[in-house]
């Protein structure tokens, strides 16, 4: 059977595992039903709890289930905040079923497109960045969402204010602070889906295959969201007592029944210092202040719960503790110190660093890490793709590192102290000898790896973009040399680079090594546009080869913790299962032999003792589970002796070349299916037109061009603003008597923008519903400098 050809198992494994994938699938459809049942309902409740059914419902669930173990605390719990919980169980349940190898069969061929909710783009340019079809559905649906709970909060605090015997001139100012605890409770429904996203190892996101990298932008849409509900409550608050004359005395009021209201001006300070430093301009270009800033989340969350008591916070309590569980972990993985096996610097000004990882840690080649340096720093992580298939070996994981601020170039320079220190071993004594120590979060990304699920596969990159896609590359080649499950035939790399340098990064993937007859097994064509040079340099025949040699850092043969939420899935199941039962059992025993004995009534206090007993849950019950998860693996995952040593010949050499490939000329191979352009730009027209002729109408999986051509359209946006102030300009000139020479600088940037208007057009060729809009534009464009050239031809 040939390997690229479906089935992609071989017919003995799939007849002795039939019996069990049907069973292992029914049980697998099953979750999915009670899942998504449990979802549905949950999702209903919180809409319809606004209005007068949703808080009935609560009302009578209160007088039901308050009377049990749990409390009138629990009550709200189970019914908030259990349901997402119990989906986290079940997930964990499905994914150690599901296991970590898919099969992946071919799909029947479609005479039309196929319109995929995830992926299909609607927005490309706006405040939201790119907005697929599922992802505007759920803005609609979170708008309609708010206006109704608006309305149905209105409705009732008119029907409210009649029960108050209150003056006509007060009614109003009673009616303003009912609104504003209006606010804060929808503040408070946002607030129960804020942290889902942020869980860079959760369950959740895990089971609906979204990675952490995407997943973030739905944390910032509701962080904006709930911190604007958040502002409205507080204002409302402040603008009616400021009327009353006791703004001074009400906002450093601590009642110990009732609402607290310090805590919950301490939280909403905190609350909108995060979130002015999370605004785009300030994340861009003061990454830092955001960063060091958002950790005042622990005070936002703290004061939260302090400001409402434990009943109120109940309600947001079960994203938040699975994100204490998330953090934890990732806490208990992020203290070990990790191997730098080797590092290198290519002429470009990108570095590699080879990573020591355990036989048995789980990744895929779409997946990320966090990275710390601590002679750079202890509180800054960056991340970074993984450039290396887990295929490539069991001991390692290479990122490509470019450098570009002040974070790399310490890194960069770091380097070169130990390729000097290599020189002069001899001359240094150990205590002055350069050290890496690294400290490493991840692996992290999508559950399975939909690269090996299209038969055609279009990677389109810009610069060190290319990075993850020789992951991609890698392992697509080693699966189809060991027979693996693995379905592309054809895949074109479209790559885009500024200056020729850039080539050497081909030669972190000896592709003719991993699999020397894989042309028989796979079309692979990787076309390269250098797009500032015109022609190729002398030395660019070669430039793949040009890499400086590789540093060796000082190791203690620490490879990197297992301790990830992707990682094991029995073992992060069961830290997930003790946790929660160590909570439910924790604020069950606390609520029958402390606060009912004791009668502890005071709100803040029980909101306090609520925190601490999810904390503690984690730290006790999590705590355990990691200790013997952590034992486990360090006894079944050890490193080889000279692991590393193999490693390091691997990164150098890669692969020992085979008999067959003895002979060859490898630079031929490469040659072959690599096709570099200077001077010019990737025409997307052109290479689908290209396509369609060559692989006919067949599904292709394309990745990286949605992002690409949103970037370029934002860059398009951006030159016709610089035409209309040109525009502006010109006619403010043209007046004046000494206009020649600031004329003149007028028409060299009318030039220069000719030119990168006429680049943009050339790539933003018309797709899918963009055509008319995206040609309608740049033509717009192009009209208007040439306006603008003949106006400052006639001033001249």
């Amino acid at each position: 059977m040939d390997d690229h050809e479906s089935p992609l198992l071989s017919k003995e494994s799939s007849l002795s595992s039939s019996s069990s994938s049907v069973v292992a699938s029914s049980f697998k459809w099953i979750l999915k039903v009670v899942m998504s049942v449990i979802f549905v309902a949950w999702v209903v409740f919180l809409v319809m709890y606004p209005g007068k059914l949703g808080d009935g419902i609560v009302t009578n669930w209160r007088a039901v289930s308050s009377n049990t173990l749990f409390g009138t605390t629990g009550s709200m719990f189970l019914i908030f905040s259990g349901p997402i919980l119990v989906i986290s169980v079940l997930a964990s349940l499905y994914l150690i079923i599901s296991g970590e190898e898919k099969v992946f069969t071919k799909k029947k061929i479609s005479k039309f497109p196929r319109f995929r909710l995830w992926t299909f783009p609607v927005l490309v340019d706006g405040p939201f960045g790119v907005v697929s079809a599922a992802e505007f559905l759920g803005i609609m649906i979170f708008s309609v969402f708010f206006l109704w709970a608006i309305y149905a909060y209105t409705m009732r605090d008119l029907d409210l204010l009649d029960l108050f015997h209150v003056l006509p001139k007060d009614r109003s100012m009673l009616l303003l602070e009912i609104t504003g605890l209006r606010f804060g409770m929808i503040g408070l429904l946002c607030m129960v889906f804020l942290f889902l996203p942020i869980s860079r190892g959760s369950i959740l996101l895990r089971l609906v295959d979204i990675p952490f990298e995407h997943a973030t932008k739905y944390h910032v849409w509701l962080g904006h969201i709930t911190m604007a509900f958040f502002s409205f409550h507080g204002l409302c608050y402040v603008v009616a007592w400021t009327v009353q004359g006791r703004l001074l005395e009400l906002i450093f009021e601590w009642k110990a029944i009732g609402i607290a209201v310090l805590p919950g001006v301490i939280s909403l300070v905190a609350g909108l210092l995060m979130w002015a430093t999370s605004l785009q301009y300030v994340r861009k270009h003061y990454f830092e202040l955001f960063f060091y800033t958002h950790q005042l989340y622990v005070v936002f969350v703290v004061f939260l719960a302090l400001h409402v008591g434990d009943y109120l916070f109940s309600i947001v309590a079960g994203g938040i503790f699975l994100f204490i569980l998330d953090r934890f972990l990732r806490f208990c993985q992020s203290r070990r110190t990790v191997d730098v096996i080797s590092a290198k610097s290519f002429p470009c000004g990108t570095l590699e660093l080879v990573l020591s990882k355990p036989p048995n840690m789980r990744y895929n080649a779409l997946s990320f890490v966090f990275l710390q340096v601590r002679e750079l720093s202890w509180l800054q992580w960056h991340p970074f793709s993984v450039s290396s298939s887990p295929l490539d070996g069991k001991h390692h994981v290479a990122v490509l590192i470019k450098v570009l601020g002040g974070w790399t170039a310490k890194l960069r320079d770091q380097l070169s102290k130990l390729y000097e220190a290599e020189n002069q071993d001899q001359l240094l004594s150990p205590l002055s000898y350069p050290k890496i120590t690294t400290c490493v979060e991840g692996p992290y990304g999508h559950e399975s790896p939909y690269h090996l699920a299209y038969e055609n596969l279009v990677l389109v990159a810009g610069g060190i973009g290319i990075s993850p896609f020789f992951a991609i590359i890698s392992d697509i080649l080693h699966r189809k040399r060991d027979g693996k499950a693995c379905l592309p035939k054809n895949v074109l790399v479209i790559w885009a680079v500024k200056n020729s340098d850039e080539l050497s990064l081909l030669s972190s993937i000896d592709i003719p090594s991993i699999c020397h007859s894989f042309s028989h097994k796979m079309n692979l064509e990787i076309n390269i546009y250098v797009t500032r040079q015109s022609e190729p340099l002398l030395e660019d025949g070669m430039v793949h080869k040009m890499v400086n040699p590789s540093v060796k850092p000082r190791s203690n043969g620490c490879p990197m913790s297992v301790l990830v939420g992707t990682g094991d899935n029995i073992w992060s199941g069961l830290y997930l299962v003790s946790s929660t039962i160590g909570f439910v059992l924790m604020i069950t025993l606390l609520d029958i032999f402390y606060i009912n004995k004791f009668n502890i009534t005071a709100w803040w206090y029980k909101g306090l003792l609520f925190v601490v007993c999810m904390v503690a849950s984690v730290l006790i019950f999590g705590g355990l589970v990691v200790v013997f998860w952590n034992l486990w693996f360090e006894k079944a995952g050890e490193v080889e002796p000279n692991g590393h040593d193999k490693v390091t010949m691997n990164r150098e050499e890669l692969h020992n070349p085979s008999e067959e490939l003895k002979g060859r000329d490898i630079g031929e191979d490469i040659q072959s299916f690599i096709t570099t352009r200077y001077g010019t730009r990737p025409d997307f027209k052109e290479i689908f037109e290209s396509l369609n002729g060559k692989w006919g109408s067949i599904d292709v999986g394309v990745i990286g061009k949605d992002e690409l051509v949103a970037e370029k359209e934002k860059l398009l946006k951006e030159k016709e603003d610089k035409i209309a102030s040109l525009q502006t300009e010109v006619s403010s000139l043209q007046g004046s008597s000494d206009s020649a020479k600031q004329l003149g600088k007028v028409q060299a940037r009318v030039v220069e923008l000719e030119k990168q208007v006429e680049v943009l057009r050339n790539f933003l060729e018309p797709k899918n519903k963009e055509k008319t809009s995206t040609e309608a534009r740049t033509n717009e464009a192009v009209k208007k400098l040439t306006e603008l050239n003949s106006s400052l031809d006639k001033s001249g």
